[in-house]
């Protein structure tokens, strides 16, 4: 009876191991499987990884979506990253000209502080801009640390010019300081040979994107009407270009409000509107190879008399 059981329960050992020695095989298969499935699909995969943010800054009417990538600590992911760049700053094959955007300030108290607010503004909507872009920023030497922080986190390439000229309020107040700083940044282009197309963008202008891809299709000289709300007033001044066909007569400035206009050349009053200077771009050629635009530079007599 003994010799009986014995038996019995060597065989009910023997059909339990043999049970548990499938189930671990078929779980050994399985896992192999999903390892092997896993790996095949990793494979179709990006090699980067990117980080999608919405970003909507101020002077852009919609939001939009910005496409980040993610910097590897590795010279591979360097070298995508530098050549993805430079396709993007091609159409068609054919690179996109440069656009340098010059912003000036200004030094009375209200200006310097408002002036980090609306350059953080600013630089939002610049770094929405396809490349290449150059932004330059004029400004007196005693505000030129806080603003050289502001710009260095940006990450746009700029230019940060200064000048040691002082300036009194009411010479602030007739637009003096802002003419010096523009031909500040003119004779920097001038001097470097930048060749681009140039715009002078105001700390409070607003702008939509396809602005600037419009700018890059100027090759001469380019204008267009703006629109100046007045502050302190209630005004609305628009200002634009007289043309007929591709060619500017004038320049005419109508208030909204009060119907009145004023202009040059086409504009049907007397009085001349001061032209206001966000309103146009320019090939920068035309400062610095005068002779390919048919004129002589301003240091030399006219010799064509």
């Amino acid at each position: 009876m003994g010799s009986a059981m014995d038996h019995v329960g060597a065989a009910g050992g023997r059909a339990k191991k043999a049970s548990g020695g499938s189930q671990l095989w078929k779980k050994a298969l399985l896992h192999s499987s999903l390892c092997f499935v896993m790996g095949f699909f990793t494979g179709f995969a990006p090699s980067s990884v990117s980080d999608w943010r919405s970003v909507a800054p101020a002077g852009v009417g919609s939001s939009h979506m910005a496409k980040t990538p993610q910097v590897i600590a590795s010279g591979a992911a360097m070298d995508r990253s530098l050549l993805a760049r430079d396709a993007a700053a091609r159409i068609g094959g054919v690179p996109r000209p440069l656009l340098v955007v010059v912003t000036t300030t200004e030094s009375t108290p209200t200006a310097a502080g408002e002036r980090p607010a609306m350059l953080t503004r600013m630089a939002h909507t610049l770094r929405l801009v396809p490349p290449p872009l150059l932004w330059l920023v004029v400004e007196a030497a005693p505000d030129v640390p806080a603003t050289a922080k502001l710009l260095r986190d940006t990450g746009i390439l700029y230019r940060h010019l200064t000048y040691k000229e002082n300036f009194t309020a009411a010479e602030v107040a007739a637009g003096k300081e802002r003419h010096h700083q523009r031909n500040t940044a003119l004779e920097h282009i001038e001097r470097h040979r930048l060749a681009a197309i140039v715009h002078f963008a105001g700390l409070g202008d607003v702008y939509e994107l396809r602005f600037f891809d419009q700018l890059r299709q100027i090759s001469t000289f380019g204008a267009w009407p703006v629109a100046r709300m007045s502050r302190n007033e209630r005004k609305v001044v628009i200002q634009g270009p007289a043309c007929s066909s591709s060619k500017v007569l004038g320049w005419f400035s109508r208030d909204l409000m009060s119907n009145g206009t004023a202009g040059t050349g086409g504009g049907t009053a007397a009085t001349s509107p001061e032209i206001d200077v966000h309103g146009f771009a320019f090939n920068s050629s035309v400062l610095w190879d005068p002779e390919r635009w048919g004129r002589y530079p301003t240091s030399e007599p006219d010799k064509t008399r």
